[in-house]
């Protein structure tokens, strides 16, 4: 009779731990962190002109001139409401300095080195507008600011860009805002144009 007992309990534990590892599912895991989709609104653009440049920006976009004005008279933002994001602008003459103008906007691209993965130069050269410069595409969890450039005419005119989010950097969950922006940015490039004065 204890072996009779013995083979129930035997078989009624195998029972029990065959019913207990198939409960143990492993892909029950908690799901990893994601983002909230953002619809990107349509491509469309129109023309800002200020006293020394103009170029085109998106429509919903908007472009604020610098509130203190009598010291920055040439500095403005275009401010994207939608995505929490604005492109600093800052126009500066060029007056026999447009080696230190270009050394200050590399200078201030490569502070995020620190905390970028990597940093991209790509060379502008228009010719026909004679706009030249450079676009710093900065990658990184951490950068704050995922873009920078500058446009010259290396003589007279020195426009200096600079996007930023007003949130926590985090690239990864920006990072199709970031190409959606980046679009507007090579259209402000190229159709920059030098307003005479």
């Amino acid at each position: 009779m204890n072996n009779t007992v013995l083979k129930y309990k035997i078989i009624f534990y195998l029972c029990v731990a065959v019913v207990l590892s198939a409960c143990d599912d492993s892909s029950s895991q908690p799901k990893p962190y994601g983002y909230f989709r953002i619809d990107m609104p349509e491509k469309s653009y129109q023309e800002f002109q200020h006293k020394r440049v103009s170029f085109r920006y998106p429509d919903y976009a908007t472009v604020i001139i610098d509130p203190m004005a009598d010291h920055h008279e040439d500095w403005f933002d275009i401010s994207f409401p939608k995505f929490n994001a604005k492109i600093h602008l800052s126009y500066h003459p060029v007056e026999h300095n447009f080696d230190t103008l270009a050394e200050d906007a590399r200078a201030l691209a490569l502070k995020h080195i620190q905390k970028a993965s990597g940093i991209q130069q790509t060379l502008i050269e228009c010719d026909s507008t004679r706009v030249y410069g450079l676009i710093y595409d900065i990658s990184g969890m951490g950068a704050a600011s995922p873009c920078q450039f500058f446009l010259s005419d290396t003589t007279t005119n020195f426009l200096r860009g600079a996007l930023y989010f007003n949130i926590t950097p985090n690239n990864d969950s920006l990072a199709p805002i970031i190409r959606f922006i980046r679009q507007d940015i090579d259209t402000l490039v190229n159709s920059l144009q030098w307003v005479k004065q």
